[in-house]
């Protein structure tokens, strides 16, 4: 019973000691084993078991994988002296797990120096050059016509609004700039800056009124153009319309005219071709005409029986 009793103590130890000296490695770790403080041995960066001294070595886990950092919102001063708020994003990895543990120690430590390098890289760049270096790539133009060719200005010529000034650096280089210039520095803390980019560019308050107030004016300045081009356009219109409509009427009254005139000359001829068959009855007709118009039921007219305008009563032998 004894010896199977020190032999159960025994196995227990040992595999109490194969689990405090066993660790594993993840894909996405490695591992800098120290003792008393002090590194033992070279990095750990592939995965799988591997085993240490018990209680006396520690294994110090660091992230192989990309690391993301996120910059804050700083007001920084452009080549123009325009303020603007600017927030830059980095990926980064630790390339020197030792000197990355004897350095910072751990990524909390590493984000705060990645503050100050960063942050520091960007301001020195953002400074250096205007502020439409820092927001456009190139000179690729910006707003395009209904054919999407080129840009319409407020004055109807055909040209980009940015066109008197040439992008000579452009964003992407200023942020390839912040890194080179952040790499160095962090070298020495066995970090690894992948990539730095801008995530977002806004002016301050001041100047952003300032901005939208000038949009503003541009914008209404072009809608007065186009109201006055419409205006003209619409004057235009009006005055042929009116010369149009004068012209039909002035046709429609020549061609009215001539019809009436032709017309009465018609009528003109045929009264004459009618009457002249028999000028007796025409004139018989005409008397009869003057006789109904000049007098009526209380007319009185006194004259002689030899007048000629009452000749048909003289010759008229009927029955009143």
């Amino acid at each position: 019973m004894k010896i199977s009793n020190v032999l159960l103590i025994f196995i227990v130890v040992l595999v109490s000691c194969f689990y405090a000296s066993a660790f594993i490695v993840d894909e996405t770790e490695q591992v800098v084993v120290t003792r008393f403080g002090k590194v033992v041995g070279d990095p750990i960066i592939n995965p799988g078991i591997n085993f240490k001294v018990p209680m006396i070595d520690v294994a110090n886990y660091f992230p192989k994988n990309l690391q993301q950092w996120d910059g804050e919102s700083g007001q920084i001063p452009t080549l123009d002296k325009t303020y603007i708020w600017v927030v830059t994003f980095a990926r980064w990895r630790i390339v020197d797990p030792v000197k990355f543990f004897q350095t910072v120690g751990n990524t909390m430590n590493a984000m705060g120096r990645l503050d100050d390098i960063i942050d520091s890289a960007g301001r020195n760049f953002i400074t250096s050059y205007k502020l439409i270096e820092s927001v456009r790539q190139g000179n690729r133009k910006l707003v395009f016509d209904a054919d999407g060719k080129d840009v319409l200005t407020v004055d109807g010529e055909k040209k980009s609004p940015v066109a008197s000034y040439k992008i000579v650096f452009g964003r992407s280089k200023i942020t390839d700039g912040i890194r080179k210039q952040a790499q160095p520095k962090l070298v020495e803390f066995g970090v690894e800056l992948v990539d730095v980019k801008i995530k977002r560019i806004n002016y301050v308050e001041e100047v952003r009124r300032s901005v939208y107030d000038r949009m503003i004016a541009e914008r209404k300045q072009i809608a007065e153009k186009f109201r006055s081009e419409g205006r003209g356009e619409a004057r235009k219109w009006l005055g042929k319309k009116e010369k149009d409509l004068k012209q039909i009427t002035s046709e429609a009254y020549r061609d009215a005219q001539e019809i009436e005139g032709k017309a009465d000359a018609t009528v003109t001829k045929t009264l004459a071709d009618a009457y002249g068959k028999d000028p007796e009855f025409y004139s018989f007709v005409k008397t009869l005409e003057i006789y109904t118009s000049t007098f009526d039921e209380k007319s009185s007219v006194v004259l002689s029986t030899n007048s000629e305008f009452l000749k048909y009563f003289k010759n008229y032998s009927g029955s009143p």
